[in-house]
């Protein structure tokens, strides 16, 4: 078969998968995910050589080390993906859910109730995790999925998503709710945002590249967001240690992710104190200090980092390396309106002591997860109680933030009567 025909029999099976699938009971989804964790652990070996064999052509394809880094699998963090998919199969089945019920003056007993979506695309690149991610967040919904990763890491994720297939079909799932295209075809990825017949939401993961072609091309409902330009904001009241622990952490823990700290915004009133130290962390950890002319000037060339002047294209990147743009301003306000010009929507931070300044910044900072005086590497669906995530969303429309259980789900109206009629 061709590619096209191929990916319209993939959506056929698909669609009478989530119809089966919606049906299915919490008790067997979560059967079926256990299944999957244990597997993980038990053909470790399989899912490492597979692994291997997309890093040595990685290697020789001449992947970056960032690239590389981000494909690579080891027994550690399998352990950690089966222990993910485990706390998806803990949480609560958002599809057993009604909510906003109500009994109305005639009687009629209203409430909405959650359904799951149907078949969700994902079209993905470099890390092998977000199949089993997907996957779990998919399957505890009520969701088919049809997954469609890179070439980078096609040896692992064919891997992975037969691993799945086979534990949720011995819980008696039909393994249809997870299928994997093959093919790195990418003529493919344009027939897949052309199946709205099949495919209910679309969702990205990857470049900006790929994001922006999702978004121009997609015929069906897309998560397009989730560059991620961060801010960390320090206050003038802002505990000193506790701000330097925060943007270290929020700029060092995971550098080439979308949650990493890319600008750091330094009130005026405390940039003496704070920028040495802060600057000396980063320094020692190899981080690239991008500075406008004041933070320049008090950082110098302290404890033996240097410092480059930043340009106005520094200003809006997301950077995804070892690098860092620092800004100082006179105010909150002013640190808001140089969110509001560069931001993405993503995740910004405020760190103060002061609950005027944090509670300004909770209610005016306009993006998916805002924070005080906490890293922004915790716009994590793992990290905020959600298991796993598909996707971290800066759209308003129709989730915003990691994209979990509930995200995946949208609702009916269900409305039992008495024999009313209306009049």
């Amino acid at each position: 078969m061709d590619g096209k025909t191929d990916l319209q029999h993939m959506g056929r099976r698909a669609r009478a998968a989530s119809r089966a699938l919606a049906k299915t009971s919490a008790s067997v989804k979560n059967g079926a995910l256990q299944g999957v964790a244990n597997s993980l652990v038990e053909r470790m070996d399989e899912i490492l050589a597979a692994n291997s064999q997309d890093i040595d052509a990685g290697r020789r394809d001449g992947l970056s080390d960032q690239l590389l880094g981000r494909l690579a699998l080891d027994g550690n963090k399998l352990e950690g993906m089966a222990g993910d998919v485990r706390k998806v199969a803990e949480l609560a089945d958002p599809t057993e859910e009604s909510f906003d019920e109500t009994t109305l003056a005639n009687g009629l007993e209203v409430a909405k109730r959650r359904v799951p979506l149907g078949v969700i695309g994902v079209i993905y690149e470099s890390r092998p995790n977000v199949t089993i991610d997907i996957s779990s967040l998919c399957l505890k919904s009520g969701n088919a999925v049809i997954l469609r990763g890179g070439k980078e890491a096609i040896r692992s994720n064919g891997v992975l998503a037969q691993i799945t297939r086979d534990a949720i079909a011995e819980a008696g799932i039909a393994d249809d709710a997870v299928q994997f295209v093959e093919s790195t075809d990418r003529a493919l990825v344009g027939e897949m945002l052309g199946m709205t017949e099949f495919i209910d939401l679309i969702v990205p993961r990857g470049s900006a590249e790929l994001v922006r072609r999702v978004g121009r091309e997609a015929q069906m409902p897309a998560i397009t967001g989730g560059i991620g330009v961060c801010h960390t904001f320090v206050d003038k009241t802002a505990d000193v240690d506790m701000a330097v622990d925060i943007a270290f952490n929020a700029k060092t823990s995971s550098p080439y992710v979308c949650n990493a700290l890319d600008t750091l915004i330094v009130h005026s009133g405390i940039a003496s104190e704070f920028l040495p130290k802060v600057a000396g962390r980063l320094g020692d950890s190899g981080v690239e200090l991008r500075c406008d002319r004041r933070a320049r000037s008090i950082i110098g060339n302290s404890n033996g980092v240097t410092v480059a002047s930043a340009t106005d294209d520094d200003w809006g990147t997301e950077f995804l390396a070892l690098t860092a743009a620092i800004k100082v301003v006179d105010s909150l306000d002013e640190a808001l309106d140089h969110i509001e010009l560069y931001g993405s929507g993503h995740t910004d931070v405020i760190v103060t002591e002061d609950d005027s300044s944090s509670q300004r910044f909770l209610n005016e900072v306009d993006s998916g997860v805002v924070l005080v005086n906490a890293s922004s590497r915790f716009n994590d669906g793992g990290q905020l109680g959600l298991g796993a995530e598909v996707a971290i969303s800066t759209n308003k429309m129709h989730a915003r933030g990691p994209i979990g259980l509930k995200e995946l789900t949208s609702y009916k109206w269900t409305v039992v009567g008495s024999g009313q009629v209306r009049n």
